[in-house]
């Protein structure tokens, strides 16, 4: 019995040292694994840490290459710009050419009287206080020359809307100089740099006002281009009634002496007519407020959200619309309405104004189109014009445009 016992016990034992021996495996396991998962872990961290300093490094210096950054795109400088504000309020072009002429004076005096670069004073070279201060003069004639260099470039090629991407080009300039000359305190004085924005601002100004000009000398020539055709067809119209109404008086004469009286009252009317029409030319030629408010359209050219809306004084108006039907257009304008009205500078200004959020050219008002349906000119027309109204055609024949869009292209 002691000896099964023995076995038993002994038996236990070994099992229970196996046990134990399985325990301590798994545990050194289970430690390695968390020593390894401990090192990934602190290896993981500091990739962290690392790609943490290395973004904030590289969104440092992406954040200082866009400050040095200047727009020079023209598109989108065109769209940037919008409607062009002075910055100097100036009556014409050459009042903006005298003050720039000045200004320039002005600049030039900073430069020799030594007033446009700052720098050090108490520099020297191999203790030589002399050879320093020469040293500093010499750079600074040398920062000068490069901020000029580029101050000149931007006046040259100034144009109004690239002003402001000019501007920040020349102060990007002078903050360059002050980082390279900053050893010996090299650096643009306000004063002269002040003066060199000032001078772009009136370069930028003066151009932009030489243009208006040219633009309201051009509209003044094309006026009175328009009078001029309204005035040799007023004349064309009374010398042509006229000649009528002597011939009328003539042969009135002729009746009246043979005694014809029904001639005689038939070539009273007549002559009344002539009278009337006399009198519609002349109050036509004294009231210069009078014409035909045109609606034309231009579908091969523009769309079919597009109108022209305009005013002619001339007693034959679609000779106006056959003269912008030239070869400014690749095809034909149509017609939607022609008003009459004794006030056509006052109904077109009524529609302009009724459509002005939606005007094409919102930079130059001498520029009457819009985005707009034929149809939404009708409505309006109807509520200014009225019984004026006789005809509208909403829907454009586009003749010409539809028989070229319809035939095969030539190869």
């Amino acid at each position: 019995m002691r000896s099964e016992a023995a076995a038993l016990r002994a038996q236990a034992e070994a099992e229970a040292e196996g046990m134990r021996k399985d325990a301590r495996d798994v545990a050194k396991e289970i430690l390695d694994d968390a020593r390894k998962t401990a090192k990934e872990t602190q290896r993981l961290q500091k990739d962290a840490e690392k790609y943490r300093r290395e973004t904030h490094e590289a969104q440092t210096h992406l954040a200082a290459t866009r400050a040095q950054i200047v727009t020079t795109d023209e598109t989108a400088l065109l769209q940037e710009v919008g409607i062009y504000a002075y910055r100097h309020q100036l009556h014409d072009a050459v009042a903006y050419r005298t003050r720039l002429d000045s200004l320039q004076a002005e600049i030039k005096n900073l430069a020799r009287t030594n007033q446009a670069v700052l720098a050090a004073t108490d520099w020297t070279v191999n203790g030589s206080k002399r050879e320093g201060q020469k040293m500093v003069r010499d750079f600074s004639k040398l920062m000068l020359r490069a901020y000029n260099a580029e101050a000149d470039y931007a006046v040259r090629s100034m144009r109004p809307h690239r002003l402001n991407s000019l501007i920040d080009r020349l102060y990007k300039s002078r903050e360059t100089i002050a980082r390279l000359g900053a050893t010996m305190h090299i650096r643009i004085s306000d004063s002269y740099h002040n003066a060199r924005v000032g001078e772009l601002e009136l370069a930028s100004d003066f151009l932009q006002k030489k243009e208006e000009e040219k633009e309201a000398q051009r509209e003044l020539r094309a006026r009175e281009k328009e009078e001029a055709a309204v005035q040799r067809e007023l004349d064309r119209e009374r010398e042509k009634l006229r000649k009528e109404q002597g011939h009328y008086e003539a042969a009135l004469e002729r009746l009246r002496e043979r005694g014809d009286h029904a001639a005689v009252s038939e070539m009273e009317a007549k002559l009344a007519e002539i009278d009337a029409a006399l009198r519609d030319v002349e109050s036509r030629a004294a009231n210069i407020r009078a014409g035909y408010v045109y609606v034309i359209s231009n579908v091969g050219a523009f769309g079919d959200r597009m109108v022209k809306i305009g005013l002619t004084r001339r007693l034959e108006p679609l000779e106006r619309v056959q003269e912008l039907s030239g070869a400014a257009v690749p095809f034909r304008f149509d017609v939607h309405a022609l008003i009459f009205s004794k006030d056509a500078v006052g109904l077109e200004a009524q529609l302009h104004q009724t459509f002005a959020s939606r005007r094409v050219n919102r930079v130059n008002g001498r520029k009457e189109f819009f985005y707009v349906t034929p149809s939404d000119v009708r409505d309006a027309l109807q509520r200014f014009a009225g019984q004026h109204l006789v005809e509208f055609t909403e829907e454009p024949e586009a003749l010409e445009w539809r028989a070229s869009t319809s035939s095969s292209p030539r190869v």
